[in-house]
């Protein structure tokens, strides 16, 4: 059964789960049991249910066995994994200038990356065909059945309603508003979609993927400024409408009379984000020749230590510490990373930061706190689309679809 014209099946037609079948599949997915033997010992289910179980995800692709090629004597046991054809997830990250794509497979591993060079301000229907298109391309170059992606995801640089999968009154991001986002990603791959703000899956890809101490406060200072949390559950923090992070519209105590996309003066997005910095140096944002222009032209002053581009970079940097100061206070995070394309220019932003922190909050809240740069770098929200992919698709719903499929 498939999810047809952006519709998810209905979850009366969905079948029940065995909660044996739940179990041996979790026990494999989590790499905590590889055999039939290990999975009886972990669980406590009787040998004869663990066959069954096992026999029904090998029949329907979801499980492989293959041998080990390790023995003592006798046979060599048989290696539980998940299979190839089982399926894929296919993520998309859209940025101001650029949209960043992968292909994984239900493990959570990248298969095939690329990078699509588009404006968001080109409008939803452009984006969404470009990387779509771009999406199956990476599938067909991969080997991949597209009849078999098992979920979308997709990350956009505004707030989102997460439950509707649509932009919720984005700034500078025309057309975008009100979209429907997930229901266009349904209907093209006819498969579940999710929706959600980048700095969120930035957040949740550092703390599963790169294993960053939860709770996982992210920022992202890129065109604008954002905020995602993953919480001590592992578990995106949206607030109650979807609208939790987007924090660069706090105003600033140096921000005076910035004018800000919002309408706004003194918005910290103003001064402090990486579009702000490249306004006050004159460096044009993108060019015909390179969309780019302004990350490389930015990078090679830095590099060069251009007093006013290492100057504005060391303003930035104590706004920043201010805004991170303030949701220190607020979240008690245990890791703090900053993301975009500020935070990979030298160290000054990184150490900036820390001292305006350690500076002004208390010692309880920053004795065991961590503020870093990303450690998947541009990747980060793509990994974090996979997790928050691979969570849906091995829940209890996502099982049943795996099993009627």
């Amino acid at each position: 059964m498939r999810e047809n014209d952006g519709r998810f099946a209905d979850r009366a037609l969905l079948p029940a789960v065995p909660v044996g079948l739940r179990r041996v599949l979790d026990l494999v997915v989590a790499g905590e049991a590889t055999n039939r033997a290990e999975i009886a010992r972990r669980s406590g289910l009787a040998r004869s249910t663990v066959g069954q179980q096992v026999d029904q995800l090998l029949g329907r692709d979801i499980l492989q066995e293959l041998e080990s090629g390790e023995s003592v004597r006798g046979r060599p046991p048989r290696l539980l994994a998940l299979s190839p054809r089982a399926g894929t997830i296919a993520v998309a990250d859209v940025d101001n200038l650029e949209t960043r794509i992968a292909i994984a497979d239900l493990g959570g591993g990248i298969l095939a990356r690329d990078t699509v060079l588009v404006r968001i301000d080109a409008g939803p229907e452009t984006v969404l065909e470009l990387v779509c298109d771009r999406l199956f391309a990476l599938l067909e170059r991969s080997g991949c059945d597209p009849d078999r992606v098992r979920q979308v995801v997709m990350g956009l640089p505004a707030p989102v309603d997460p439950w509707r999968g649509s932009p919720l009154r984005p700034n500078g991001m025309p057309g975008w508003d009100g979209f429907p986002v997930a229901e266009r990603l349904r209907t093209r791959f006819r498969a579940p979609a999710q929706v959600d703000n980048d700095a969120n899956l930035m957040a949740l890809g550092e703390a599963v993927h790169a294993r960053a101490e939860t709770p996982v406060l992210c920022l992202k200072i890129a065109t604008g400024i954002g905020a995602g949390l993953a919480t001590a559950e592992g578990r995106i923090y949206r607030g109650a409408d979807g609208a939790a992070g987007d924090v660069g519209h706090i105003r600033s105590l140096g921000g005076g009379s910035a004018l800000c996309t919002c309408g706004n003066v003194g918005c910290v997005r103003a001064i402090a984000s990486h579009r702000a910095v490249l306004r006050n140096l004159g460096i044009p944002e993108s060019t015909e020749e390179d969309p780019l222009h302004g990350v490389h032209e930015l990078a090679e002053r830095v590099a060069n230590n251009d007093p006013p581009a290492v100057r504005a970079l060391r303003q930035a940097a104590t706004e920043i510490g201010e805004l991170a100061a303030m949701l220190v206070y607020m979240f008690n995070p245990r890791t703090l990373v900053l993301g975009g394309p500020l935070s990979e220019l030298r160290d000054d932003l990184l150490s900036g930061v820390r001292a305006v922190v350690y500076q002004r909050a208390l010692p309880l809240a920053t004795r065991k706190l961590t503020i870093t740069t990303t450690q998947l770098g541009a990747a980060s929200a793509l990994h974090g689309a996979v997790a928050l992919a691979t969570g849906d698709v091995f829940s209890e719903r996502g099982i049943a679809r795996l099993l009627v499929d």
